[in-house]
């Protein structure tokens, strides 16, 4: 979604966007647009600030120094009362029985036949009470249907809870303006309770960036604009600007976008992540007995990297590009984008698994027709992240 082309993009307000009020703003709506979103999509249902400007300069903005984005798109699933820790565990094959109060872990959630509905962040922040960060997908509706046939004693929600991404080598140093020294003892993937001059916030150390972040989930959402501008004047002398979640970057570091990279067609072990399913523990969650068979089975197709030769990509692909091996379609691509800082054509893609070998050529074609030279094989598969493999910088 784009502002309409008779806008002043310095009278915009919110009445300026929509598609009508099924599709709902966020707390820092206002404030994002002030600040120079100029693009939005939609997200869980939501607008989510996708354009302040040079994409390219987002992701220096972000690997350099920091960015503050606006994801209260990313909805949260509460689960609450005596068996909440049970029917948790019924949603995801990720092993959660140590997983202690203050945590919080990526998760798969799966459904019968083992396909990937969303992967989301979960946060236990009490014993009987979690917080599922939801991926683009309905999955409240699905947790609150799964509820009332388990014959479990919970309660499934969606709170007023919205979270701010702080990301970038620079957010700690803004964090420590806000919250002070102590902030730093906060370790990767668990997540603390705080007030910012009475708001009140869950902070945890994570984020769609892998880069050192921060996540601020915002537990009244009538304080969203003061803690926007809170935000951006803590940071203003570590160069803090505003930005959206960076393609560039999430694509280098390997990281899904559901609907692009995974739907509910595709299964754990295409994406590499059998490590997320433990199949001999006791729970029963949904998909275990169609996940033992995939895996006794194998699978026919795996995600790989690409690096696609030519000329720099204009931009992210917009639709899945067929790739082709001595004439044969054996996969697609799913995200594609050029990354200035390895100066390469870079994509994640699934391909046939006896084509899935590192060093293989293949042809890539987009709607064009092949990215460069007809006729020849303009790409290689490759490792992925492809940068930072073992994600040192997100939990430096």
């Amino acid at each position: 979604m784009t502002q309409t082309d008779d806008l002043n993009t310095d009278d915009l307000q919110q009445e300026d966007f929509g598609f009508g009020t099924q599709i709902r703003k966020s707390p820092y709506f206002d404030a994002t647009v002030r600040w120079g979103a100029q693009g939005f999509s939609v997200y869980n249902h939501m607008y989510i600030p996708r354009d302040f400007g040079d994409p390219e300069q987002n992701f220096w903005n972000l690997v350099n120094d920091a960015i503050l984005c606006d994801v209260g798109v990313e909805r949260q699933v509460e689960i609450t009362g005596p068996d909440a820790a049970k029917f948790t565990q019924m949603l995801t094959p990720r092993d959660l029985s140590n997983m202690a109060v203050g945590q919080c872990k990526y998760i798969l959630i799966t459904n019968a036949e083992g396909g990937l509905l969303n992967d989301p962040i979960l946060l236990r922040l009490a014993e009987n009470h979690f917080w599922i960060s939801l991926a683009d997908s309905d999955i409240l509706l699905w947790a609150q249907g799964l509820a009332v046939h388990s014959g479990l004693d919970v309660t499934i929600c969606e709170p007023d809870v919205s979270p701010l991404q702080l990301q970038g080598p620079k957010s700690g140093e803004v964090m420590k303006a806000l919250f002070g020294d102590s902030i730093m003892d906060l370790k990767y993937y668990w997540l603390r309770e705080l007030d910012l001059d009475g708001i009140p916030l869950i902070v945890s150390r994570t984020g769609w960036s892998s880069e050192l972040g921060y996540e601020l989930y915002l537990r009244d959402g009538s304080r969203g604009d003061e803690l926007w501008e809170k935000i951006m004047a803590a940071g203003k002398p570590f160069d803090l600007q505003p930005g959206h979640t960076s393609t560039i970057r999430r694509i280098e570091g390997g990281m899904l976008s559901y609907h692009a990279d995974a739907d509910s067609s595709t299964n754990p072990y295409e994406l590499g992540f059998g490590r997320l399913v433990n199949l001999d523990i006791e729970a029963d969650f949904i998909g275990k007995a169609a996940l033992r068979r995939i895996k006794e089975q194998g699978v026919d197709r795996k995600q790989v990297g690409l690096v696609i030769e030519g000329d720099p990509l204009n931009g992210p692909n917009t639709s899945f590009w067929r790739i082709e091996k001595e004439g044969v379609v054996i996969g697609k691509v799913t995200s594609a984008v050029y990354s200035p800082r390895l100066k390469q054509n870079i994509a994640l893609a699934m391909v046939a698994t006896e084509h899935a070998n590192l060093g293989t050529r293949v042809k890539v074609v987009n709607r064009s027709g092949v990215v460069n030279e007809a006729g020849t094989e303009n790409a290689v598969i490759v490792e992925r992240p492809f940068y930072d493999p073992k994600k040192s910088i997100a939990a430096s």
